[in-house]
């Protein structure tokens, strides 16, 4: 087929990757224009920009798309059988949905209807789903709303990451994309019941709460991690965790060390912290991070 692309971060390069390998045509692919990132704050193509530039396809980086009749002329111009999306970053208006042939197809990190919206990974892990997987959607005007053209079921392993689980859901909808355009495009109506929504994230996402029970701190690290990534406070300054244990401890309040392994009291139980980020420091094992800096039973965080 003469394709689109639309996307942005590495969970779109699986995709484009897969349809130049199944043979597919790339008429044009749309993404994020380069933005100022990291810490040095430089300007920054994004992953699928680097993609589409190593291949030598056309790239198109507009930073809006409604209200811009040339841009939807110049879309419906390119004659493209699909349009292919995955985590592009802005809405289609109905000019562009309806322009290829045979529409706009997305590919949604989660089952429809759970999770629809922009962190569906996420929200998998938050709360604490057995199973997520990939749906290949029809895009209309609602929000991840459309008929599914098919999917594919992964189960969650108990020390899961938005990171892991991330690697592992973009190359499984890549392959799920190339068989869906192999066959008949043949939508199903997305259930009525079961439907939930995944909350855009900001970086207060993050912030633990050691009130809460252990297992749901857990979570929240595992999935907060790489981004925007769990974080608690020592004397006024941010700690982001990168991983941590349960653990048991009969002793201390919420947020307090109780021992020299970094154990932390939670509401409920306690958490060993395994991994551990000081502002402009790398994040760091435990033991390594005890080196340089002193955290003694009794220590609190979060205050």
């Amino acid at each position: 087929m003469k394709l689109i692309f639309m996307g942005t971060p590495n969970f779109a390069v699986p995709s484009l990757e897969a349809l130049v390998d199944a043979g597919h045509e790339i008429a044009a692919v749309y993404t994020q224009p380069p933005r100022p990132a990291g810490r040095g704050r430089q300007v920054r193509r994004s992953p699928v920009h680097e993609a589409a530039l190593a291949r030598g396809f056309e790239i198109r980086t507009p930073s809006r798309l409604r209200r811009e009749p040339a841009e939807h002329e110049a879309f419906a111009a390119l004659g493209a059988d699909a349009a292919i999306v995955a985590a592009y970053g802005l809405i289609l208006p109905p000019a562009m949905l309806d322009a290829p042939r045979l529409g706009c197809l997305n590919v949604h990190a989660s089952l429809l209807p759970r999770w629809r919206g922009a962190s569906p990974i996420q929200s998998a892990l938050l709360a604490n789903d057995a199973r997520t997987g990939v749906s290949i959607m029809q895009m209309e005007e609602g929000l991840d709303t459309g008929p599914v053209l098919a999917e594919a079921a992964v189960d969650i392993a108990p020390d899961e990451t938005a990171s892991t689980l991330h690697d592992r859901l973009a190359l499984l909808g890549a392959s799920l994309l190339v068989e869906t355009l192999e066959r008949p495009l043949a939508p199903t109506p997305q259930p009525e019941n079961g439907v939930t929504y995944a909350d855009r994230l900001t970086r207060e996402s993050g912030r633990i709460d050691w009130t809460r029970p252990a297992d749901e701190i857990d979570r929240q690290i595992r999935g907060l991690t790489p981004w925007p990534g769990a974080f608690t406070t020592l004397d006024g300054e941010t700690l982001k965790i990168g991983a941590a244990l349960p653990a048991e401890t009969t002793g201390g309040v919420p947020g307090e060390i109780v021992d020299d392994r970094l154990t932390v009291r939670c509401g409920v139980g306690a958490l060993r912290l395994i991994r551990l980020q000081r502002p402009g420091r790398t994040m760091m094992e435990a033991e390594a991070f005890l080196r340089g800096q002193n955290l003694p039973a009794g220590t609190r965080l979060g205050d």
